[in-house]
């Protein structure tokens, strides 16, 4: 029997409109770096579109590779800082794991890790946190996630299983007091 480790932490960021502003670029690979305190890779398009204005070859994106210690403090800082940070923060979804052991979680904006200073925002970009494990299956990497303290939240079919038991508790209220 195995017991499951983090493998690796990838940190992607998809810029749209590096296109045509190649500042927006720079300042998020300046934000990402800032983050994880690593440098980046750029991945560029494989194929030109033209409703999207977009050429074969034009950078659009960036993301980083997390490992050993760097990955534990990124892991840490993200639990413990940035994700209580977040407005109205009940914990994250426990139901969209790969089926490998593999978690994503998408972050809405940059500004909620404390390395970032709210005055050198030029916009609000989201990125994705892919947590690799070694884990054969959703939950065996649920429990590993668990143990390191991800905050998950009971939810039910997008719900939290407390929202269902308030709402079916005040239904059950409303059916007695109107006799339905």
């Amino acid at each position: 029997m195995e017991v499951p480790y983090l493998k690796k932490i990838v940190v992607n960021c998809g810029v749209g409109e590096a296109a045509q502003n190649v500042k927006s670029l720079e300042s998020t690979i300046r934000d990402l770096s800032l983050i994880t305190g690593q440098r980046h890779v750029t991945t560029r398009a494989k194929k030109s579109i033209a409703r999207f204005k977009l050429r074969e070859g034009v950078q659009v994106g960036v993301y980083l590779t997390l490992r050993g210690e760097v990955m534990y403090s990124f892991l840490d800082m993200l639990i413990n800082l940035a994700l209580s940070h977040t407005r109205d923060f009940q914990g994250v979804n426990a139901y969209i794991f790969d089926g490998k052991g593999n978690y994503t979680l998408g972050l809405p904006e940059q500004s909620m890790t404390p390395e970032i200073l709210f005055e050198n925002i030029d916009k609000e970009r989201g990125m994705d946190v892919c947590i690799m494990t070694i884990a054969k299956n959703n939950a065996k990497g649920q429990k590993l996630l668990l143990l390191l303290g991800m905050p998950f939240n009971d939810s039910i079919g997008g719900r939290s299983a407390s929202s269902v038991k308030k709402k079916v508790k005040n239904s059950v209220k409303h059916s007695q007091r109107f006799g339905v």
